[in-house]
């Protein structure tokens, strides 16, 4: 048996390596020569060699690939690396990696410190990287020789499983936007084709042109400088550094900045798509001449050049805002003329340039309408990329549209371009339910085929619309705990939020919650550049009781609350709902906390929002006032935050546990005083109320018609049934409600109990009475969302009874008449069932 570090005939060595490599990685089939440090002749394992060939498979079919080297520098005491970083490569790389090495040999060492590490570049026609290293495993009757030697490596499934999923998770930001162009031969001449078949030059010519620019001469025409550069950008992908880096090459870019002016517009594009192919770095000097002389000759180029070039740009990363600018000035005065390709084109540079013009936006929606039958589908997914990217408003009509057609169309339409149109529909905020409810059905099976981005605005999507779809959610579960290790901050962010937001709890609700968590963890140092993505994730975890308390500790502590000023985004509202929610339902926590400065900072904030934005909306100015008037006065109902963190309004209403309301908005009552001292009219059967009390069949309706009418009215409101039979005020209740109104204020201090009977008040029933509306609940059900429901559950640990006036029963109720507002208002409050859980 072959032992490393033996003595063993080196021809025998040979031969086992051979086989050992062939089969370690079937991939190399391809080699057919070994050399040695020893440098023994090739003819000498010719035979080896042949014999290897029949007895593997893999090498029947190898006779035309091209040859490849591995050199054997030490035999002994060698191992192998496994290396997966080597072959991960993002597309862009992997189809450069390809260009760099089409036709060469592999080469391949072991290194003579008994350390080997095997690095490959695989010629391929794909974008992807090869996973063949990858996924191969050693033969077994060589385990007993590697397994001292060889790094622990993955099952078959699994490498062929993780090589799969990284095939998927490939994303090139660059490239995949571009998709639609495919599918029109007239994008040619508008975009820059990095597909193009051009004629490889020889080094050898290369190295002649550079030869010859040692001096820039008068007579060098600007003819001959463009064709050099076109020429030098078809020089091997492997050359393109060198050449970048070589003084010739910068004295070639010198003499076409020196003749600039005196290129023609078909040359100066040549330039600009010969620096597309050799990666020229975007702050090259001369490409800022490039930029000026281009935006000199904008009106005189044609949209097709004008597009093209704006392409080159974006090729090249290259931000030019002026260029734009003067674009899109142009089409603003030749949108008419806009052919299908060029207007679609046209969204691709906005959105990627990141700028909506608005009065261009304008016109350009009057085109959607004129080519909308006639678009692909992928150029849709383009136009909605586009607006979303430029964060460009459109009509609701526009984009139920678009949802119109998608919705008929979706199964024919690729995930990417299908992503796109839920990015925008998102951004508009529109709800198109057949959309969705299509989506329910198409997206579930595609879930696992896209990438973990894809998926992430998927579940974002649903979300920010409120659609709650268990199969979409169950999909996304499912899919994820693989894929967790490619999320970035945002994306671990965003999910967590999106799910806490629905208040979804998935099957594999432990290892999904674990998984990103962890991601979070992982991704700790990226949110000191991107703090709301910290804070969205931990009130995504908050909405579903989670409170992971390292990343808590590390979000409240005050250098991280100094980032969150710093960000773009106003961060202070989220900051507020984290650390008030951790100090009410995690009494034990430890870590950092917010000051108590910040905290009256962000109260203020709020309460000044509430007093412009909720306190005045109708629907809870009429609660308000019905209650008061039900109950007894300002000072029975208070409408205020409970907890001002959740960004909502509540009305507060104390019961004694025998149904009594018990006053305790003193400084409400007073308020009301300032602006009217007026009371009830005293008659002769307001008195003997007062002083007999009344029948408890009376109803609240009643209550209150009494204080304000006499005679035939009153008999007319009378007739007022009480909503479900509950039961009405107790005498007490009534009596104590009618003397605070009818005493004078002289007679009245409100900051002391009104009745001897107050002072030794009974145990309170403290109501949280929440006027809901639709924004509180998933699109088209009765399911609370994320933070109302936190909301809610936090009252309670705070001793309050929550009772809603869900909006599907007030609003309609606020059309109607007011007996019947009170009816429902008196069912509400005094529900048997309140006060007996409180007694």
């Amino acid at each position: 048996m072959l032992v490393p570090g033996s003595n063993s005939d080196p021809s025998k060595l040979r031969s086992m390596a051979t086989v050992l490599i062939c089969r370690r990685f079937p991939g190399l089939s391809r080699v057919t020569a070994f050399s040695t440090t020893t440098k023994c002749k090739a003819e000498s394992g010719s035979s080896e060699r042949k014999q290897k060939k029949e007895e593997t498979p893999e090498a029947a079919n190898t006779a035309t690939e091209p040859a490849a080297t591995i050199r054997l520098l030490n035999p002994s005491g060698y191992r192998v690396l496994y290396n997966p970083s080597a072959y991960a490569k993002s597309r862009a790389a992997s189809q450069q990696h390809a260009a760099r090495n089409r036709g060469q040999a592999l080469d391949s060492a072991f290194s003579s410190a008994g350390t080997a590490q095997v690095q490959s570049t695989f010629s391929t026609t794909s974008s992807q990287a090869s996973p063949t290293i990858r996924n191969a495993l050693p033969n077994p009757k060589f385990k007993p020789l590697l397994e001292q030697t060889l790094s622990a490596r993955p099952s078959a499934a699994q490498a062929k499983e993780k090589a799969e999923m990284e095939k998927t998770e490939m994303h090139d930001s660059k490239e995949d936007p571009r998709m639609f162009q495919k599918g029109r031969p007239e994008y040619l001449s508008l975009s820059y084709n990095k597909f193009e078949l051009i004629e490889a030059l020889p080094l050898e010519a290369g190295d002649s042109i550079l030869r010859s620019i040692t001096v820039c001469k008068d007579n060098q025409s600007p003819e001959s400088i463009a064709d050099y550069f076109r020429k030098l950008s078809c020089l091997p992908v492997e050359q393109h550094v060198v050449l970048r880096s070589d003084p010739r090459f910068n004295r070639l870019c010198s003499c076409a900045v020196e003749s600039i002016q005196l290129f023609s517009t078909s040359e100066l594009i040549d330039i600009l798509k010969a620096f597309v192919r050799l990666v020229v770095p975007p702050t090259h000097p001369m490409l800022n001449a490039c930029e000026n002389e281009f935006c000199r000759r904008v009106w005189d180029m044609n949209l097709d050049q004008l597009l093209l070039v704006a392409d080159c740009w974006r090729c090249l990363e290259r931000s030019v805002p002026s260029y734009l600018s003067i674009l899109f000035s142009y089409a603003n005065l030749h949108w008419k003329d806009l052919t299908l390709p060029q207007f679609v084109q046209l969204f691709y540079i906005i959105g990627e340039g990141r700028k909506s013009p608005t009065d261009l936006m304008q016109k350009l929606e009057s085109l959607i309408w004129k080519y909308f039958d006639s678009f692909t589908l992928e150029e849709v997914g383009a136009i909605c990329l586009g607006l979303f990217k430029s964060n460009s408003d459109v009509s609701d009509h526009v984009m139920r549209k678009i949802g119109d057609r998608v919705s008929l169309q979706m199964e024919d339409m690729s995930s990417y371009a299908l992503v796109n149109v839920l990015k925008m529909l998102r951004y508009a905020r529109i709800d198109h339910l057949p959309l969705l409810k299509k989506l329910g059905k198409v997206i579930p099976p595609r879930i696992p085929m896209i990438n973990i981005q894809g998926i992430m605005h998927v579940a974002l999507t649903c979300s920010s619309l409120h659609y709650y779809d268990e199969d979409i959610l169950a999909a996304v579960a499912m899919s994820l705990p693989s894929k967790v290790t490619y999320c970035r901050s945002k994306d671990a962010a965003k999910f967590l939020w999106s799910f806490g937001c629905l208040e979804y709890e998935p099957p594999n609700e432990e290892q999904f919650y674990s998984s990103l968590i962890e991601q979070m963890h992982r991704k700790l140092h990226e949110f000191e550049k991107f703090p709301e993505h910290l804070l969205t994730g931990l009130l995504g975890l908050a909405f579903v009781q989670r409170f992971p308390a390292e990343l808590i500790d590390y979000a409240l502590n005050d250098e991280f609350v100094r980032k969150t000023r710093e960000s773009k985004y106003d961060l202070r509202k989220d900051l507020f709902t984290l650390g008030k929610s951790v100090e009410i339902e995690c009494p034990a926590y430890k870590g950092s906390r917010l000051s108590p400065h910040l905290y009256e900072e962000f109260t203020e904030m709020v309460l000044n929002f509430a007093k412009e934005e909720i306190y005045v909306r109708p629907e809870i100015m009429e609660a308000v006032s019905l209650l008061e008037s039900m109950l007894g006065g300002p000072e029975y109902v208070k409408s205020h935050m409970l907890l001002p963190h959740t960004r909502s309004s509540d009305l507060e209403v104390h019961l004694a546990v025998d149904g009594h309301p018990i006053p305790f908005n003193l400084k409400g009552a007073t308020a009301d005083k300032k602006l009217k001292d007026i009371g009830v009219n005293l008659t002769d059967d307001l008195l003997t109320q007062l002083i007999k009390g009344r029948s408890n069949s009376q109803s609240p309706v009643e209550v209150e018609n009494e204080a304000k009418a006499r005679g035939q009215e009153r008999a007319e409101e009378a007739q007022a049934p009480c909503t479900g039979g509950r039961t009405a005020f107790s005498d007490g209740a009534s009596a104590a409600g009618a003397r605070l109104k009818v005493w004078p204020q002289s007679q009245r201090s409100l900051e002391t109990p009104l009745s001897p009977g107050l002072n030794q008040q009974p145990r309170e029933l403290k109501l949280a009475i929440q006027v809901s509306n639709r924004n509180h609940y998933c699109y088209c059900s009765k399911r609370l969302l994320g933070l109302h429901s936190l909301k809610r559950r936090q009252l309670r640990q705070l001793g309050y009874v929550v009772v809603e006036l869900p909006f599907w029963e007030w609003f309609p109720l606020l059309k109607r008449t007011r007996s019947e507002k009170l009816s429902y208002l008196h069912y509400k409050v005094f529900d048997p069932a309140l006060l007996s859980g409180a007694g």
